[in-house]
């Protein structure tokens, strides 16, 4: 995997420009422009604040498949709530949502 090309992907189907991904990932943009322009990939905290900023995990980055599904924050509280409740609980609920 080239993981410049991944950066590039992942901001242009986002529309965003590499000044707001800068500014997304808290990063300067000469930080971005400069990786950019030498094709260096970053470092691994850099690249951590990258993916913070596409919202996505350093597993997903690194993940290949097409079908990667994001999991926003919202949703993260809903699945870490329902892993701490009883199983009768659980199974009320999925009925519920049913």
């Amino acid at each position: 995997m080239n993981v410049i090309n991944k950066i590039e992907e992942l901001r242009k189907e986002r529309n965003w420009s590499v000044n707001y991904l800068a500014n997304e990932a808290l990063l300067t943009q000469s930080t971005l422009s400069s990786m950019f322009l030498r094709n260096t990939p970053p470092k691994l905290e850099v690249l951590q604040c990258l993916c913070n900023a596409f919202n996505i995990s350093l597993s997903q980055f690194f993940l290949e498949d097409e079908n990667m599904e994001v999991v926003t924050p919202e949703e993260k509280k809903l699945l870490n709530s329902y892993r701490n409740l009883p199983d009768d609980k659980k199974q009320a609920l999925y009925n519920l949502l049913r």
